[in-house]
């Protein structure tokens, strides 16, 4: 069911946290590492399926900054993984008119995976059919921490006095930058956490939680996300329009 055959309000932007990929493997007697190669299969499909959807943004939580204090074979295994899927789908996420970006704290990773990053951004960076965000080396709480410093900045230089800093100053400098806020954030693997994941762009947003396994994640899910979307009013901190009716 495409966009354009439901008469459901399709998100603009959807934000996943895809957890559940050593619990995959797990219960079926593989290592972690095997659960993150399925995890990186999921991708490219829940990709092509919001593509198909319609949603114009999709932001995908990969790896956190706290995640650089697991064991250094399974660091090494994602990065082996972020490299390969990057260049092995390049060709096709330009061909079907996606954008990528990756978000997080570059400077920590691998220069040839920097450099495959770079690379792709620059190929799909006029795509407009979708932007899908990579959040990887990521956290929130970081990422504050940076706009802060640049704001500051910007005040010792004299570009800006502290009285007229505004919420558009903070989002602006944020990794973010020029992607509206998620509408809808998605959380796989039945954990009721945000987990440092944009702490400040998710604050309209409506949580979802699933019980899915991150790699048995696909449309099935994605359709009840968008339906249970569809049942909610979003107020934005306003009255509902029942209540303004009564």
């Amino acid at each position: 069911m495409g966009a354009q055959e439901s008469s459901e309000r399709i998100p603009q932007h959807i934000a996943i946290i895809m957890d559940g990929n050593g619990r995959w493997a797990k219960k079926r007697g593989m290592p972690r590492t095997y659960g993150h190669k399925k995890g990186a299969e999921t991708v490219r499909h829940v990709v092509e399926e919001c593509a198909n959807f319609g949603i114009k943004y999709l932001t995908l939580f990969g790896f956190s900054t706290e995640n650089w204090s697991r064991p250094v074979e399974e660091v090494s295994e994602l990065m082996s993984l972020i490299r390969y899927y990057i260049k092995s789908n390049a060709a096709e996420l330009h061909k079907n008119g996606i954008r990528l970006r990756v978000i997080g704290e570059r400077h920590r990773l691998e220069d040839d995976v920097i450099k495959i990053i770079e690379s792709v951004e620059e190929l799909t960076a006029q795509n407009t059919r979708l932007t899908l965000t990579i959040a990887f080396s990521y956290g929130a709480r970081q990422e504050l921490l940076h706009a802060v410093q640049k704001i500051a900045h910007m005040v010792e230089l004299g570009e800006i006095e502290p009285k007229n800093i505004s919420i558009d100053d903070i989002s602006n400098n944020l990794m973010t930058a020029n992607i509206p806020d998620p509408d809808l954030l998605i959380r796989t693997s039945g954990e009721l956490r945000i987990s440092n994941f944009l702490l400040w762009q998710i604050a309209y947003a409506e949580l979802i939680f699933v019980d899915t396994l991150w790699p048995d994640f696909g449309r099935t899910e994605i359709d009840y996300a968008i339906a249970e979307f569809n049942r909610r009013e979003r107020r934005f901190g306003g009255v509902s329009t029942t209540d303004q009716n009564k």
